[in-house]
């Protein structure tokens, strides 16, 4: 399964059907917006994890691309790093409240980011956190 579905899945699950939640498509759609990716075509975990580490919680960040346990983030820090508007925009075209939307990433991001670096091979494949952020920045410019 790639990351994407598995992105849409705990997003989904966490919806339930009454929602935008029963629309795999949708939801992978959004997902996108919000992770840097287009459409279905992925997820930016470089952006991400370069606007984790930007606002305070490069060990957080550090946390879910490691082997150990990953470290809790609150729903304000969620809607820091994507900003109110994104949130809001996120939940009304999945016809969701805006504190689901906020749970459903708070469950989803660490398990995402954690399976997609599993082993530790990104982290050691881009010399660490910073590299990483790094990576990001440069891709930005």
């Amino acid at each position: 399964m790639d990351m994407m579905q598995l992105a849409g899945q705990l997003l989904a699950s966490q919806l339930g059907n009454s929602s935008g939640g029963g629309n795999a498509d949708l939801v992978q759609s959004v997902i996108g917006g919000l992770l840097g990716g287009s459409g279905k075509q992925g997820i930016d975990l470089g952006s991400l994890v370069g606007n984790l580490q930007n606002s305070g919680l490069g060990d957080i960040a550090e946390s879910w691309l490691g082997d150990g346990d990953n470290q809790h983030i609150s729903r304000s820090q969620i809607e820091n790093i994507f900003g109110a508007d994104k949130i809001q925009s996120a939940a009304s075209q999945l016809g969701a409240d805006q504190n689901d939307i906020l749970r459903g990433l708070q469950n989803m991001l660490p398990q995402v980011v954690d399976k997609s670096s599993s082993g530790g091979s990104l982290l050691d494949a881009v010399g660490g956190i910073s590299g990483l952020a790094g990576l990001a920045s440069k891709l930005l410019k």
